[in-house]
Order: C-alpha cells, then structure tokens, then sequence
C-alpha cells in the first residue's frame, strides 16, 4: 500500500469521491512538539474505494481534499470528530459539513457512553483492530505497511458502522435526536481558540476577582505567544506558574523569579518583562472590569431524595429507550430538575419525550415508581387516592 503523494492522484480521488453519498474520514496527527495540530496523514474512503494521502509529500496540494470536506452533497463521517474537525477549521476555517459522529449517533441508538470505535468495529463488521500502531510516530517516513494498514481499516470499517447506524436511526426515528446533538460539533465556536478565554481552562477556584483578572491577562498573554510561536503552552509558562503569579502579583523581576515554575533567567528575560506588564495591566483595571466566577448555584436542602429518585427514573428510561444515560442528562441537570429550574436541557426537545416530562410529572406526584414482578415501572397515580406520607418517627 502506498499513501497518494502527487496532486494530480488526489484530485481525481476527490473528484470520483464528490460523488459518492457519503465518506469516511480520519487523521493521524501530531501534537506534542506544537500548538497547532501537524496533520501527518489523511484516511478516506468512500463506498467503493479506500485511499491514504500523504500530507507532508512535497509539494501536494490539499485544496481539493478541502473542497471534498465543504461539499454539501456529501455526508462525511468522522468517529469522535472533535480533534480531526479542529484540524480541518483551522486550515480553512471552516467545519466539515455535513457531518456525522458514529460516537454519538452509537450514544443515541444505545451503545453506552463514549462508545469506542474498536466496541463498533466488531459489533457491526465483525473485525478487530490491531491497535499496535496507534501511538506511532506518524510524521516519519516511509510509514510501515502495519501503519498504512492500521489507518486505513479506521475508515473501510466505518462504512459498516455508519450505514448500519444511519439506517437504526431512521426506523428508531432518531435523526432529529442526532441533529441536536452534532450542533456544538458542527459549530464554529467550538473551535476558535480565544486567548481571552484561555483562563477558564484552568478551573480556577477561590481566587478573588483581581486575582482572576491577573490570570486571565497572562493566560491570554500565553496564549498568543504559544499560537504565534507554535510551541505548546507549558513550553511557555507552565499552568501552574500562571495560577501562582495571579496569587502573588509580582511587582518586579525579584518578585516573578520567587515563583517556584518560572527560572532568574526567564524571570530577567523578555517573557519576565512582558508577564509583569500583563499583571500590571490587571492590577489597573477599575473593579468594574474584573472577572468572576459564577456563583455554584445553592441547592435547596432536602432535595438530596428527589435526586436519587430521578437517578432510578433516569436508568430506567434510558434502558427502555436504548441511549445512553449521560446524553440524556447528568447529575448537575437533576440536581437542577430538583430544584425547580426550567432550563435544563433534560427537559427540551427530545430529552422531555424520552425522559423530562415523566421526570416532571414525578416530582409534581402525578407518577410513581413501583416494582411489579421484580421489575421497576412507572405508574399513573390515582388522582381520587392520594398516597399520605408516612410520619416521621421521633
């Protein structure tokens, strides 16, 4: 097997596969040496041919590979799309589309939680993937045969595995179910990297509002530098000498050169001097401009059962209706179910079918849970019957 290497091959691959209905598609990249993504090679295959492109050939030309991702007429299919979708928006700065993600759409017919795709592989085409090669280095030529082989199964099985979806999917009617869920991968928001936001990758807790804004002014300084060098972002500052120096606010070279992650030199050099005159700009800001954490919602007391029941009424449905529990909602949602909020998502679109409204009528006692036969079932309650609670013991 050998990967396409010349112009003229890809763009007559391109060309019979703009064609076709749909294709499969997968990366193999490089990532620890650099900010951005190096895409090291290309696996795509349509329902009738299977090829690997060489992206680091010598002068090969992706542009009609990139015209292939943007035809509207082709479905592309991906498995767990996020990292492959960042590399495509940020050579074109578009997304893929349409699109779609046998790790969701697996989520929505009832394959469990962040389905592998060697689980499907073998459910839908009966094979096993060798997966030997999978952390290889994928940026040194000539690439093994065992390499080559191993990147091109990732899209002649997924054929298998998407038709077989696609089709459970439209007996089960759950199309819709999956376009909901492809909307924040389908979204360009979803992969713009703001250095402005780069702070609130670091989870940051009980920092005071100044502290915040010294964090969020040396991440994006980060950030930039990191995006502008293509280096990773600890080859600039590690994360931990950020959270540090929103801590102290260091005034001076002294001061910065204290911070346990920083060295004298750096602490002298120009990224010293540039991080200072990050927190001195923070330090200046009016208290209106500072940031906040959001408030963690406070939870009423006595909720604490009404979550555990809505936890069974949730295994139940999700079993019954054959998708995975957390597509469904999470333990944050009940807790907000139980509270009293609307906006939870578990109670929008077709998660209040399958899940939110027998959630609500539960807790508003028009439902019940009740075992019969040993197996858990949601009953009517009868209106002209009221169940009295049982008294407290004292």
């Amino acid at each position: 097997m050998t990967p396409i290497a010349d112009p003229s091959t890809v763009e007559a691959l391109c060309d019979r596969l703009s064609k076709a209905p749909y294709v499969t598609v997968d990366t193999e990249f490089m990532r620890d040496k650099t900010y951005w993504p190096r895409l090291c090679l290309i696996q795509v295959a349509g329902p009738d041919e299977a090829a690997v492109i060489d992206p680091l050939a010598p002068g090969l030309d992706l542009a009609p590979f990139l015209r292939l991702m943007a035809d509207p007429k082709v479905v592309k299919v991906f498995h767990a799309a996020r990292q492959d979708v960042e590399i495509f928006f940020h050579l074109t700065g578009k997304v893929p589309a349409p699109l779609f993600d046998t790790q969701i759409a697996a989520m929505v017919a009832g394959f469990g939680e962040q389905v592998s795709y060697e689980t499907l592989v073998a459910h839908f085409a009966g094979a096993r993937i060798d997966k030997s090669s999978r952390f290889t280095d994928w940026s040194h030529r000539p690439l093994s045969e065992r390499q080559l082989t191993y990147a091109l199964a990732d899209v002649t099985h997924m054929r298998k595995i998407y038709e077989a979806l696609r089709a459970q999917l439209q007996k089960n009617k759950r199309e819709s179910w999956l376009a909901e869920e492809l909307a924040t991968l389908s979204d360009p928001a979803t992969y713009r990297l703001e250095p402005e936001d780069a702070w609130q990758r670091l989870k940051p807790r009980g920092m005071s509002p100044r502290s915040l804004a010294v964090l969020k002014e040396i991440s994006a300084w980060r950030e930039r530098e990191a995006q502008k060098r293509d280096v990773p972002r600890n080859r600039i500052v590690r994360d931990e000498a950020l959270t540090e120096i929103a801590a102290g606010r260091p005034k001076n070279a002294d001061e910065l050169a204290r911070v346990r992650a920083l060295s004298r030199a750096v602490a002298d050099g120009p990224f010293g001097r540039e991080i200072l005159a990050a927190v001195a700009r923070a330090v200046a800001l009016p208290e209106k401009d500072l940031p906040h954490l959001p408030d963690k919602p406070q939870l009423p007391r006595g909720i604490g059962p009404t979550v555990e029941l809505l936890k069974v009424l949730l295994k139940l449905k999700s079993d019954q209706q054959h998708v995975a529990s957390k597509l469904i909602a999470n333990v944050s949602d009940l807790e907000r179910m139980a509270a009293g909020e609307t906006g939870v998502p578990a109670l929008h679109g077709w998660r209040h079918e399958v899940f939110g409204a027998d959630a609500t009528a539960l807790m508003e006692g028009r439902l019940a849970l009740a075992i019969s036969g040993r197996q858990l079932e949601v009953v009517e309650r009868v209106a002209d019957t009221p169940v009295r609670p049982k008294a407290a013991r004292r």
